[in-house]
């Protein structure tokens, strides 16, 4: 049985409407995008509230988060990592880009608390999954620890 994945817009009074629907996506895929707490797609971006299963289908329920132009980037065959540091008086920098084959190995990093980038110890603060520039985004925190010349990275 095909897998299907709806994201569903929390409206007033405790209701929702469907907002997307993919009835073509890879399971592995819908777990990585479950992991992401915020969600791009057209230039808005929402925040996940819950998810649940009905039968095969699986549910991300959302709410808008804000709102800008949308970015646009042409698709790419493979899946885009983004590592950003999580400060938005910076514009949130880029510390690192990875590219990946399958979404496992994306959801396998972004799954993770913690991070190391050049022996530097990144906490993880949230994920998105950006439609709009086909890339997954991870935000980091640095915690101040630093790996010592002769530790594993």
């Amino acid at each position: 049985m095909q897998p299907i994945l709806e994201y569903r817009l929390l409206k007033a009074h405790e209701s929702f409407e469907s907002l997307y629907y993919y009835n073509s996506i890879e399971f592995e895929e819908i777990l990585a995008r479950r992991e992401c707490e915020f969600f791009v797609k057209d230039g808005i971006t929402y925040q996940q509230t819950s998810s649940a299963i009905e039968a095969n289908e699986t549910i991300i329920y959302v709410k808008k988060y804000e709102q800008s132009e949308p970015d646009r980037i042409e698709n790419e065959k493979a899946i885009s990592l983004e590592y950003r540091e999580f400060n938005a008086r910076k514009d949130h920098p880029i510390i690192k880009k990875e590219r990946h084959s399958f979404h496992l190995d994306v959801l396998h990093k972004i799954g993770a608390v913690y991070h190391y980038i050049e022996a530097v110890e990144w906490e993880r603060d949230s994920a998105e999954i950006d439609e709009d520039r086909m890339t997954y985004v991870l935000y980091l925190t640095p915690t101040g620890f630093e790996l010592k010349e002769g530790e594993d990275e």
